[in-house]
């Protein structure tokens, strides 16, 4: 089954409200006119019941089914942008300096937005969606806040589905794999404390910059060294730190990174060697080394019988051709694992053509992937809660 008539119908609609959010973008959990746009979009569609200022900003709405009574079920979009200078061109850029929808989490809320209007048109189901509206994706964990405030409970959610735009994927395909199908993050802060002093009397100093360098090259032996090569991991740096002038050796450095994994046992094999490490090189130069490790989001998980829902569902909007249901996983982090380690569900990707990569100041939501989406949204509620 190709997208769906009334889908494409809509595109153009959607694509306005999609434009008018990428405009006003707004990060973590203050998304207030975001909010409130989306908000009012629902009471206009006519949703039995909108629930708002979950997670501070986030918005559950319910459409119940004319069919029937029957389970809810979860379909999720996320609403943040980022603190990126947009430099995209576009005419619909961002108007607030230094944020930018750069992750499409604009096309999501619009494509989940547009699919709402749809369901409460027809409401051709049994039992209820829930449209969740989720604020903080981007490192402030907002998934796991409204988890954690009783939304699946308080909803009567039983599954919970997720989707993300690829750049690189062409529109109109998708892509999906049972199991981890994204990364568990952590980030690590290390302080090398020293004895600072002249630079033309090393000898009299402990130099935490050549400490810090000798870290920067021995953390990377926990992948090459230490990791069976079959395993997934990263650990890279990203930070450092250190001085303010050119004949001074400082009192201390700092270097900062992530470490992404599929599985707990190598988290927690990455965590202990970061930790040994840096005492086996604070010993060494006798300095004096402290971790700060935060375990961030676990792994996304895909759920085996939801796998399979939804990549058919996929292959009904696009073509079995287009549905790779092997994909490999991606070692970026997403915090509807918080949702998927609360209930059963699936997350897929959806393709957004040759754009600019994610993150990227160039990057913009490809419209032309909206009738795609939608049509995957309102075939997945409709066919999880048939009759």
């Amino acid at each position: 089954m190709p997208i769906l008539n009334r889908a494409a119908e809509l595109q153009d609609e959607v694509a306005g409200w999609r434009r008018e959010l990428h405009r006003m973008p707004e990060l973590n959990f203050d998304l207030y006119r975001t909010s409130a746009f989306v908000a009012a979009k629902l009471g206009e569609f006519g949703c039995d019941e909108i629930v708002t200022g979950l997670a501070n900003t986030g918005i559950v709405a319910v459409i119940r089914g004319r069919l029937g009574p029957g389970p809810t079920i979860g379909l999720r979009a996320d609403m943040d942008a980022l603190p990126i200078v947009e430099a995209s061109g576009v005419a619909h850029a961002s108007q607030t300096p230094g944020v930018m929808h750069a992750c499409g989490h604009d096309g999501h809320t619009a494509m989940l937005l547009g699919a709402a209007k749809y369901l409460a048109e027809t409401r051709n189901f049994t039992g209820s969606v829930a449209l969740i509206f989720q604020p903080a994706e981007e490192g402030g964990g907002g998934g796991n806040v409204m988890v954690q405030e009783g939304m699946m409970e308080r909803f009567g959610i039983s599954r919970v589905f997720g989707m993300h735009n690829m750049p690189g994927l062409p529109v109109g395909h998708f892509a999906i794999r049972p199991g981890p199908i994204m990364a568990a993050t952590a980030e690590f802060t290390i302080t090398v404390r020293g004895k600072g002093g002249h630079a033309a009397m090393p000898h009299r100093t402990v130099d935490p910059i050549m400490i810090a360098s000798q870290l920067v090259g021995a953390l990377q032996t926990i992948v090459s060294r230490t990791t069976d090569p079959i395993e997934s991991l990263v650990v890279t740096v990203t930070k450092f730190h250190a001085g303010d002038a050119y004949n001074i050796i400082p009192e201390r450095a700092e270097i900062a990174g992530t470490v992404r994994t599929l599985k707990k046992e190598v988290a927690a094999m990455a965590r202990e060697r970061i930790h040994a490490i840096c005492a086996g090189i604070g010993a060494t130069f006798g300095a004096e080394i402290a971790v700060d490790y935060d375990a961030n989001y676990p792994v996304t998980f895909n759920h085996a019988d939801e796998t399979v829902v939804a990549a058919q569902i996929a292959a009904e909007v696009a073509g079995e051709a287009r549905v790779n249901r092997a994909m490999p996983p991606v070692m970026g982090g997403e915090d509807f694992s918080y949702m998927l380690e609360a209930r059963p569900g699936a997350f897929i990707f959806m393709g957004n053509g040759d754009t600019a990569n994610l993150h990227h100041p160039a990057y913009d939501f490809n419209d032309d992937a909206i009738p795609h989406g939608m049509s995957y949204w309102i075939r997945l509620a409709e066919t999880a809660l048939a009759a």
